[in-house]
């Protein structure tokens, strides 16, 4: 059995107002989804790594990873017409590389913090139940609102769970999926783990962090580079 992580750099990043995509924005002398290969470079389980590419950018991802020793990427796949579509991508053209009992892990470009433990533990989780969405407890008060203005009523946190990547499944049952959801006219589900939803499938759990940001904004840059001292500080001690 492999692992292979699937890498989803498609989107064009609109809400950080930059010229170029964010998943290419340079922090610290390096691109954000450099930091996010070499977790995966890193990591003694995984054994390939797949990037689905926004257009365009297909050739300096090939040139970064050149420059930055990540010898493990393999595949770079056009992006689709939204998240949906990248993966699904994504997981066809692992089809034709992998065998359908191999892992695939699926992880945001934009996630550079993800930790080895988050990785092994979506790992684990996978092997263990045929599926793992990382995820963290929520631990805000939460109100529900019909109308974006005000609110009558509160949803108990205990019974939410706040979504991160990446996330783990079997590639044959993955794909299988993405089938499903187009013969259904599925196409624009906001993640991997909403699409099981939505097709009737159960979801588990693995291990999360505060830390595992996902980089949406100009704001979310600066935590970075907060994260990015933190761990260097940790590194010197």
């Amino acid at each position: 059995m492999k692992t292979v992580a699937l890498i989803i750099a498609g989107g064009t990043g609109e809400r950080m107002h930059q010229d170029i995509p964010k998943q290419f924005l340079t922090v610290n002398e390096k691109p954000v989804i450099v930091y996010t290969l070499e977790a995966f470079q890193n990591h003694p389980e995984i054994d390939s790594i797949a990037v689905v590419c926004v257009d365009g950018w297909e050739q300096m991802l090939r040139a970064y990873a050149r420059q930055f020793n990540i010898d493990k990427l393999d595949i770079v796949v056009p992006g689709g017409e939204n998240g949906q579509g990248s993966i699904r991508n994504g997981v066809y053209e692992l089809e034709k590389h992998f065998d359908k009992d191999d892992i695939v892990l699926i992880h945001d470009a934009i996630r550079p913090m993800v930790s080895a433990e988050i990785i092994s533990d979506c790992l684990l989780k996978t092997k263990q139940f045929g599926n793992a969405i990382t995820s963290i407890p929520c631990a805000e008060a939460m109100l529900t609102t019909s109308n974006g203005e005000d609110s009558k009523e509160t949803y108990p946190r205990d019974n939410l769970k706040r979504t991160q990547t990446p996330q783990g499944f079997k590639l044959g049952e993955i794909c299988d999926l993405h089938r499903e959801a187009l013969e259904k006219g599925i196409t624009s589900s906001v993640a991997s783990c909403t699409l099981m939803i939505e097709l009737g499938r159960k979801v588990f759990f693995s291990q999360g962090s505060e830390k595992n940001i996902k980089l949406t904004t100009v704001d979310d840059i600066d935590i970075f580079k907060a994260l990015l001292i933190s761990k260097r500080s940790e590194w010197l001690k």
